[in-house]
């Protein structure tokens, strides 16, 4: 079974990414923050990471970036799942190593194959 690490602040965002993954047929594991994101992926290494942008102590692309120093750097496929929808958003998310960009509200009749594509 892949294992999907969510990292995302907001709780309705969680619960729902998680309800959808888990319909999906995956194994979910969760993170709050930038800090506890950055542990988990080390430790778990997952097969994917949705990172929030807006975390309450680091930016989900530093976060990424920090991953991409690591030594689980080039396993894992990250994507950016953000609210951010400015021009430049998307570029500073892949400068910053994500491999994939869905912006939210995330739509629930196409967001499992988005994640398909990644895993």
């Amino acid at each position: 079974m892949k294992k999907i690490l969510i990292v995302e602040d907001n709780e309705q965002n969680r619960y729902l990414m998680q309800y959808m993954l888990e319909q999906g047929g995956y194994n979910i594991v969760m993170a709050k923050t930038g800090a506890q994101a950055f542990i988990m992926a080390v430790r778990e290494k997952p097969d994917l990471i949705l990172m929030d942008i807006q975390l309450p102590d680091m930016d989900g692309l530093e976060v990424t970036r920090r991953i991409r120093a690591s030594e689980a750097r080039s396993s894992i496929n990250i994507v950016a799942v953000t609210s951010f929808a400015m021009t430049g958003d998307r570029e500073k998310a892949f400068e910053a190593g994500c491999n994939g960009y869905i912006e939210k509200p995330i739509n629930p009749e196409s967001f499992l194959g988005e994640i398909a594509k990644f895993i």
